[in-house]
């Protein structure tokens, strides 16, 4: 592959200082240079500010033979990692698919996903399960992608070697292991908290995460069945179902689990303050276990249930909390006792599936993908929650690191060269119209968010462009084995 050089760029040192400079790459990062010293954000914070220290430096033209991509004076990022998406492919491709999720996550900013197990069909579950996924989705990625395997009820139902499972799974490459407390899919049915033990003593082994959806189910069953005898059909009803108590519950025990068996546990989507709180307290105390969250436990409250307009599109389980609850996530982010922001992004047909006015029958999911790095960098960064390195390892690098990616989430000579280029000096407004994903919905719509992903690129390749002229498309992306 030719020699390239992405010029013209801001990039990140450490904290909020930046300098600006010029990557050499070809599919990998070959050198990075800089043009100036460190200089912190708030002096380039500004269109004007930017403008008057660009004015201020003598620019050297040297690179005649290389080809140029020219940065525009943009802040260049590691490509994003979303490592919790449901794309569907194969088995449920009329909420979504592997070419509109992969997509729109290079609109967003991503260059690498990683697929959750349990909603395709076969669900990937043993070796088996993972070639036919594999050979599905083959060709038909933007983006690279690994899978995450899972463990689910209905493998115990039978007579399964479930260690040999697990074990050729992780020789297959998967980077981790989706198991549930409390499932809706027949498909991918839930684990009660022994077997739960069980498939963490087989992982302990190993290094890999055993990823948790945690909201205990005996609480949840109970008072859903309770508001349905007695007619409840409201979104008050299916919050309290699914409320703080049972999420903490499924965390508390969660914990013993990894107490006594040493598995690397980590809760997804995690949506309480309190929940963190006790995973704060298990690190405290030398338990492996983290969590991640999501964008809109970050932005929106129960009180957002009452805007008939995006209501059903809200819809996700576990629900978003309260406002405590947002301000202690946000302080988790900043402290580093969450791992990383994924967005579980879950699209459907919003015309027939989010229109109920049962909201247990409402389909829960959000397609977040494209939204996740202009939303972390405009309501965390840009309003000083987040500095401008921790915004980067929360959508990059510390997935890369977390699930064995080690080609990925840094701008670092030997590294794939993944960039996103940041327009932090412009604003967009959210519409549900513009979105990639085939569901094209969300409860962000006419939000505006102070930051814009100009151009994203994989390996080296334009994927997605508003600067230049795209060089990819569908196929491009390839299949990423972890390395942990």
């Amino acid at each position: 592959m030719k020699k390239r050089l992405l010029k013209n760029i801001f990039i990140n040192t450490t904290g909020n200082k930046v300098r600006l400079g010029e990557i050499l790459f070809t599919d990998k990062i070959l050198e990075i240079k800089f043009h100036s010293g460190e200089l912190d954000w708030e002096n380039i914070s500004t269109a004007e500010k930017k403008n008057n220290f660009l004015n201020s430096i003598n620019f050297q033209e040297s690179h005649e033979s290389l080809e140029i991509i020219d940065g525009k004076f943009n802040l260049v990022i590691p490509g994003g990692i979303d490592p919790h998406v449901h794309f569907d492919t194969p088995g449920f491709e009329f909420r979504d698919d592997f070419e509109h999720g992969t997509t729109a996550a290079a609109y967003g900013g991503v260059t690498t996903i990683i697929d959750m197990p349990c909603t395709s069909l076969p669900p990937v579950t043993n070796k088996k399960n993972f070639e036919i996924k594999l050979n599905a989705v083959r060709n038909r990625s933007l983006i690279d992608f690994a899978f995450w395997g899972g463990v689910r009820g209905n493998d115990f139902c039978k007579t399964i070697d479930m260690e040999k499972q697990i074990s050729e799974l992780i020789d297959a490459g998967v980077a981790a292991f989706k198991v549930y407390v409390i499932s809706g899919m027949d498909t991918f049915t839930d684990l009660t908290y022994e077997r739960i033990r069980e498939v963490a003593a087989i992982l302990s082994k190993t290094n890999k995460p055993m990823g948790v959806h945690a909201e205990d189910k005996s609480l949840v069953i109970q008072r859903r069945t309770k508001f349905r005898e007695e007619g409840k059909t409201d979104w008050q009803a299916y919050c309290a179902a699914r409320d703080i108590s049972a999420e903490v519950t499924a965390v508390n025990e969660i914990i013993k689990i990894a107490r006594e068996t040493g598995v690397r546990a980590h809760i997804v989507h995690l949506s309480s303050g309190e929940g963190l709180q006790k995973i704060s307290e298990a690190r405290t105390n030398g338990i492996s276990i983290s969590a991640e969250t999501c964008p809109h436990y970050l932005y929106f409250t129960q009180q957002d249930f009452r805007n008939e307009n995006i209501r059903n599109y809200l819809k996700t389980a576990p629900p978003v909390k309260f406002e405590a609850d947002k301000e202690q996530l946000w302080k988790g982010l900043a402290e580093n006792t969450l791992e990383f922001v994924t967005t579980d992004h879950a699209g459907c047909i919003p015309e027939k599936e989010k229109i109920s006015e049962n909201f247990w029958e409402v389909y829960g999911g959000i397609p977040g993908v494209e939204h996740r790095v202009p939303f972390l960098f405009s309501e965390g960064f840009l309003k000083n929650k987040l500095t401008i390195e921790q915004t980067i390892n929360l959508l990059s690098t510390n997935a890369a690191k977390f699930f064995g990616l080690n080609s990925k989430g840094k701008l670092e000579i030997g590294k794939d060269a993944d960039f996103a280029l940041m327009n932090l000096w412009k604003s967009q407004t959210v519409k549900s119209s513009e979105m990639h994903s085939l569901g094209k919905y969300t409860p962000f719509e006419n939000i505006k968010f102070n930051a814009i992903v100009e151009a994203t690129v994989l390996r080296g390749r334009i994927v997605m462009s508003k600067i230049h002229e795209p060089e990819e498309k569908i196929g491009y992306g390839k299949f990423l084995r972890s390395e942990n």
